[in-house]
């Protein structure tokens, strides 16, 4: 957030950006408990309010920070109810397929992400090569560019997906 920009002006930014996304991400998280999402929606924007330093400051998407915290507090909350008994043995199992799942749909919101920072043409050989699955011969007839060419853009566009991954904290 620029300086110029108030603190509530900033916040209503990040609200008219992302609440809608984050909504739905807290209804999915909690299996569709309207209350609870909402809980954990409200509590995430909270945070993001304590914390706009840290927003500011992130070399990431606002969206996967915002996503990552409320994933953090729904597991905050049953580490909590389980410790206090509250959670039946049995509903304990459900939980670990829907945490797995949101692990992956995070880090392709965040992998989405890092591919529209990346330049035009490299975008263009990883979408033909990797999403579509064409060989370096389709996806050079396709693009209209030499086998070569999409060999040498696939290599540096893997290379500045990774940089751009290392930056969100991704990347290792």
């Amino acid at each position: 957030m620029p300086e110029s920009v108030s603190p509530t002006a900033a916040m209503r930014q990040l609200h008219d950006e992302h609440a809608g996304a984050l909504w739905a991400f807290c209804l999915h998280l909690t299996g569709n408990d309207r209350a609870r999402a909402e809980d954990i929606a409200q509590e995430t924007l909270l945070r993001a309010w304590r914390h706009a330093d840290v927003l500011e400051e992130s070399r990431g998407s606002v969206r996967s920070w915002l996503f990552t915290v409320a994933r953090n507090i729904l597991i905050d909350e049953w580490r909590t109810r389980r410790a206090r008994s509250e959670v039946p043995v049995a509903e304990l199992p459900d939980i670990e397929p829907t945490e797995d799942r949101t692990d992956g749909m995070l880090l392709s919101w965040v992998v989405a992400d890092c591919l529209t920072r990346l330049s035009a043409e490299h975008r263009a050989v990883l979408l033909e090569c990797y999403y579509n699955g064409r060989s370096v011969a389709e996806a050079a007839h396709r693009l209209g560019i030499p086998e070569g060419t999409v060999k040498s853009r696939t290599h540096y566009a893997l290379r500045a997906l990774r940089l751009q991954l290392e930056e969100t904290g991704v990347g290792s």
